[in-house]
């Protein structure tokens, strides 16, 4: 049996909720009357508050004064400003002097008309004619009084400054002639000061301001208002606190630009302004650049800091990037890479990740890859490959630094990559072995540590692998199968070992960004592309559902990204400029550091890879055939290549068969053989004929080529 029990408010029954209670049971000496029987309160009065208690305390001196590069910039903002407007108006001088001049008539009639009204009192004129009219003879006599003392004070002063400025003309005349020549301009030209047109001056204002509203809480609920939610179109309605909607501190500048930090109605999240930025930037008569509403990590999901800048992101001037000229990176610590909306620094720690980085072509993606290949490069221990596919040499600049490199997507540049990242998985399998070996007092986690990577002994350095466009090297005919698979083994084991794969693409789908990859991927870097599709490819699943949306950039927003990954929510971020010029610097500066720690080897030195046996996947598949058999479970080839050759297909499982040999035209199908207990049972496999006429076209296309 339960009650209706009205919920309780501040002490008082709502009677517009209710909660169901169960009532007591009742007892064989109290038998209970359901008619008369009160109701139970669900909220306990002396239910004591939450013992913490949250407040934020205003800072006693302003952000901007405590930053140095922010009190730089605020000094060298107001001293550009006022050495152009002298050197805006210096200019013109003449050219004022001129119109002054021919204005002064007219500025001399007025100061007559003017000193006329004021020696005779015409201001009290209509007083005077008020009393007239009235026929108030007292009044009019008072008046009358005060007039003729007026105007003979008025009139004494007048003839006093006529005199003294007859006489001391004179005196400048006899004794310092050019003195008087100057109090004549000056005289002329402020007559031509008096005499301007009020809606036409002749000195107008150097810098022509943009009309920009100030941020305030009515115009930040204007616009929420006309987004289109439901819920906080209801909230202002109906003032807001009712539904949880309200200001939680005030306006402020932030950076160049505004701070709005409001809880949002009930129910609703950030993600669902987020969503409406267009329409946001349009009810702020902003820029879409200007807009940028998030969420706040440090307090509960329903608090919106909306940021209003004064200019587009892409359009506000940047912070130079503090390594463009000095300094030196340990890549196991943060490293400043780029600046958020508001300018403040963003960083970013390369070790123990995997990388992805996509976008649609000419949006900055290249350039990003480059930066953080040059942060790489200016830690002294670490061992860079830079594999550039689109051929165009924007890695170009690395290769002094480089242990491999390669621009190209031909066939003789595909091998040497191949041989390269071959190398690497030897490398892989040696750094396991080392690490496995190493007591627990040295390598507690198991993973490379920073102590272990500047023992040289060990030769377990950093080693960060760059690969530009890698759709290319995947979608290779010949070489797709295994460089796709080293370099998922690199995504997966490398960064526990040392090792840091970079992987860019323009097309980020499952083609061309393998899932291996793209799901052991633990930052992401995001510029604009065209569909939820890509944007979850590079930022993980359910990210363009949660908000954070990579196709909300426009073609103007060139380096502009989403970051995922370091820290616990995205964010947006602006990577740091570094053209090709400033790379080079940069890279010389890496190269010194290098050459003192004794770290420049392999192509910085003119040396290539090691050609050592690569993967054959066609004719390795019909090798394992034995004479009796036209047709193999797929897990049988898998276990019979990795019994040959386990240096190649040592990680094959029969999932890497059929897609290793789609490319060249061979399905699987269902075939039957008999199991290692003697029953025989179908599996998914190739027959042999397929393997062979595969082997047979690829060798009459190349014959052909």
């Amino acid at each position: 049996m339960t009650h209706t029990v009205p919920e309780q408010v501040n002490g008082h029954a709502d009677p517009a909720v209710t909660l169901l209670k169960p009532s007591p049971a009742p007892t064989a000496t109290a038998p209970v009357d359901d008619a008369t029987q009160a109701p139970v309160p669900v909220d306990n009065p002396a239910l004591p508050a939450p013992g913490v208690a949250s407040e934020k305390r205003r800072p006693i001196v302003a952000p901007w004064l405590r930053s140095r590069r922010d009190l730089a910039a605020t000094v060298g903002r107001a001293t550009g400003h006022a050495w152009y407007a002298t050197a805006y108006h210096g200019l013109r001088s003449p050219w004022y002097a001129v119109q002054l001049g021919l204005m002064a008539p007219r500025g001399a009639a007025r100061l007559a008309a003017s000193t006329n009204r004021w020696v005779w009192d015409r201001e009290a004129a209509p007083l005077r004619d008020h009393a007239v009219r009235a026929e108030d003879a007292e009044e009019y006599m008072r008046l009358a009084r005060l007039r003729a003392g007026r105007v003979r004070l008025r009139g004494l002063v007048v003839a006093v400054a006529a005199a003294f400025g007859l006489n001391f003309a004179l005196f400048l005349y006899v004794m310092a002639p050019a003195y008087l020549w100057a109090f004549a301009a000056g005289g002329i030209l402020t007559l031509g000061y008096f005499g301007q047109q009020p809606d036409a001056p002749v000195i107008g204002p150097a810098v022509m301001r943009t009309e920009l509203q100030k941020l305030t809480g009515t115009i930040v609920l204007r616009a929420l208002d006309s987004i289109g939610n439901a819920k906080i179109s209801a909230a202002i309605k109906k003032g807001g606190d009712m539904n949880g909607m309200r200001f939680t501190s005030e306006i402020t500048r932030d950076g160049p630009g505004y701070r709005a930090d409001l809880d949002l109605p009930y129910g609703v999240v950030p993600e669902d302004v987020m969503e409406e930025r267009q329409a946001l930037a349009s009810a702020l008569r902003r820029k879409l650049g200007c807009v940028w509403p998030s969420g706040d990590p440090d307090e509960h999901e329903g608090r919106l800091i909306l940021w209003v800048g004064d200019k587009p992101m892409n359009e506000t001037t940047k912070p130079p990037w503090p390594l463009l000229r000095e300094g030196e990176v340990d890549l196991f610590k943060p490293v400043v890479f780029g600046n958020d909306q508001r300018m403040r620094d963003m960083f970013v720690t390369l070790m123990f990740a995997s990388i992805v980085i996509g976008s649609i072509p000419r949006m900055g993606k290249t350039f990003l890859l480059r930066l953080l290949l040059l942060i790489a490069a200016l830690d002294p221990r670490a061992e860079l490959y830079a594999f550039d596919f689109k051929g165009t040499g924007d890695l170009g600049p690395l290769e002094p630094v480089c242990h491999r490199y390669r621009s190209g997507e031909d066939d003789e540049d595909l091998l040497y990559v191949l041989h390269a990242m071959r190398e690497l998985k030897e490398e892989l399998r040696r750094r396991a072995k080392v690490i496995r070996s190493l007591p627990k007092s040295r390598c507690p986690e198991s993973k490379v540590t920073p102590a272990l990577a500047s023992d040289k002994s060990l030769g377990l350095h950093p080693i960060v692998v760059g690969f530009d466009e890698c759709q290319v090297p995947f979608e290779h005919e010949k070489y797709g199968a295994e460089l796709e698979s080293i370099a998922t083994d690199l995504a997966k084991r490398g960064p526990a070992l040392g090792i840091v794969g970079m992987f860019a693409t323009q097309r980020p789908d499952a083609k061309s960004l393998p899932p291996g990859i793209s799901a052991n991927a633990v930052l992401r870097f995001c510029l604009k592309v065209m569909g939820h599709t890509a944007n979850d490819m590079v930022l993980g699943t359910g990210a363009y559902k949660a908000g954070v949306r990579a196709t909300m950039f426009s073609r103007s927003d060139r380096g502009i990204c989403w970051m995922s990954g370091e820290g616990d929510d995205p964010v947006i971020v602006a990577s740091a400029f570094v053209d090709g010029p400033g790379a080079e610097g940069v890279v010389a500066r890496a190269r010194e550091l290098r050459e003192a720690y004794g770290n420049v080897t392999g192509h910085a030195l003119g040396q290539g890879p090691s050609q050592s046996r690569g993967m054959d996947v066609l004719g390795d598949v019909a090798k394992v055939f034995r004479a009796d058999e036209e047709q193999l479970w797929c897990e049988r080839i898998a276990a019979r290549l990795a019994e040959s050759w386990p240096d190649v297909y040592g990680q094959w499982t029969t999932a890497n068969v059929a897609p290793a040999l789609k490319p060249w035209g061979v399905a699987t199908a269902d075939v039957w053989a008999t199991a290692d207990d003697g029953k025989g049972t179908t599996k998914r496999g190739i027959k042999r004929a397929d393997v062979h006429a595969a082997i047979t076209r690829r060798d009459a296309d190349r014959a052909a080529s």
